[in-house]
């Protein structure tokens, strides 16, 4: 099994509200920082997406990608990449559990794998920052909204 990184923050609003952004692709260049586009290319029988397009600008690493993204109940959404032009494989997880009626862990889960050759201890700490800037992202654009 591929090494994975994983952090988690707490948002003070309720879980539904979090996936309620987190959910929200075309306004991810909004609050993401590094996603230039945002595309939805196909949506389930709910409604929610499940194949995305995302231009990506992380300075000095540019890519256009793919997802995939698997809806598992109210509270936990995974994605993996069907294409890109910089990355072998990316597999990610949204998981939120609840802390109360107006507050939610979220953790957030992540593994990368790159075209080009890349110690794994660099991979480790790319999908950190990765992580740690999704995160804080994720919760200013939640706990702003309220």
């Amino acid at each position: 099994m591929a090494e994975h990184t994983s952090s988690s923050i707490t948002i003070e609003a309720p879980a539904a509200e979090v996936m309620g952004v987190i959910a929200d692709f075309a306004r991810y260049p909004d609050w993401t920082g590094e996603v230039k586009e945002a595309e939805v290319l196909a949506t389930d029988a709910q409604g929610r997406a499940e194949q995305v397009r995302l231009v990506m600008d992380a300075g000095a690493i540019k890519d256009d990608q793919t997802l995939a993204y698997t809806w598992s109940g109210a509270n936990e959404v995974s994605w993996t990449l069907v294409r890109s032009q910089m990355l072998r494989s990316l597999d990610g997880t949204y998981l939120l559990k609840p802390q109360g009626p107006s507050s939610t862990e979220v953790t957030y889960r992540l593994t990368v794998d790159v075209k080009i050759p890349m110690l794994g201890m660099i991979k480790r700490k790319a999908e950190k920052v990765i992580i740690d800037r999704a995160l804080a992202g994720l919760k200013k654009r939640v706990e702003s909204a309220q």
